[in-house]
Parts: C-alpha cells; structure tokens; sequence
C-alpha cells in the first residue's frame, strides 16, 4: 500500500497545474513568453509526473481521471487562444483545438446525462496528441520568447498536431457514438 503523501501526490500536481493555468494565461496576455514558457513546461512536465505515479504506483482516482485531461486541456486551450491573439498560432489551429475539446466536454457531457457515468480513458492518439500540443505549443513560447528560432519544425509540428487533433476527435466521436448506440440498445426491448 503506498504512502498517504504518495497516494494524493498525483491530484496534487494536477491541482498545482490547475493553479498554474491563470497565471500563464496572465503572462501570455502580457506577452511575457519566457515566464509562460517557464510555467507551461512545469505544467508539461507535471502531466507526465502525476500520470507515471498514478499507473505506478495503482493510485488512480476517479478525480484524477477526470482533472487530469481537463487540467491539460484547460492549460493547451489558453495557451493556443493567447498565442493566436498574438499572432503567433493561426486562428483555423486554435479554432481545431477549441472545436475538438468542446466536442469531447460536449459528448462526454451529453453521455453522462442521456446514458450515465462517463469513465474518462484516454486513447492512445490523444495521448500522442496531447504530447504533441505541448510539444508544439511549448516550441512556439520559446519562438515568441526569442530563445529559437521559427523554422522548418514550426511547420512540421504545426500539420502533425494539427493531425492528430483531427484524427483524435474522430476516434472520440466513432468509439463514444458506438458506445451510446449499443448502452440504448441495451435499454431498448426487443
């Protein structure tokens, strides 16, 4: 059995990112890039750190699955509406990341009032993507902060997440379609 400090550490660094969000959104209003960057790689980093300890050590809990993946999106989802408004991102890519995460916090929604309890489990590709959005995200704070420059990876990273935001929005939609079709299937008598 782990440590009480070692079963809340994984919530408490989603929390930590959670808090961290506003003040990010803060310093990206402000156009101070170097300081977001700072903090947005914490928060990258706190994603890996909180999901390896709660697989590692079994200390998963239902509010970790759920402020897990919305901390995350919640950090991306700022991150990319303030690049853009600055001119960093173009708007169809913020406009994709917005449309995908209203799509999934939509359905999930819609599933957990028409059908029941959504158990959140991210897929493979939304993690490849998620990976990929900080990845991407965190390379256009350090542009903007002047601390590399905008090349050739700008472009490759730009159309590979922009991918993976397609490709994974559409895996969401068909496996939580199918699966609200076949719950009602199962309520309905034949």
């Amino acid at each position: 059995m782990p440590s009480p400090v070692l079963k809340h550490l994984p919530n408490a660094l989603t929390l930590l990112r959670a808090v961290l969000i506003p003040v990010i959104a803060l310093l990206l209003w402000q156009q101070r890039y170097g300081a977001a960057l700072l903090l947005f790689a914490l928060c990258a980093l706190s994603d890996l750190a909180d999901g390896w300890l709660a697989r590692r050590f079994d200390v998963r809990t239902r509010f970790g699955a759920i402020a897990d993946p919305l901390a995350d999106k919640l950090a991306m989802l700022a991150a990319t509406v303030l690049l853009t408004w600055h001119g960093w991102l173009p708007w169809w890519f913020a406009a994709l990341v917005v449309g995908r995460d209203v799509m999934i916090v939509a359905g999930a929604t819609a599933y957990h009032l028409c059908i029941g309890r959504v158990e959140m489990a991210p897929t493979r590709l939304s993690k490849i993507n998620t990976g990929l959005e900080f990845t991407f995200l965190t390379g256009v704070m350090a542009a903007a902060a002047g601390l590399i420059d905008q090349g050739l990876w700008w472009t490759v990273l730009l159309y590979l997440t922009t991918t993976t935001i397609l490709a994974s929005g559409t895996q969401y939609a068909l496996l939580w379609g199918a699966k609200a079709v076949r719950a009602l299937r199962a309520r309905t008598p034949t």
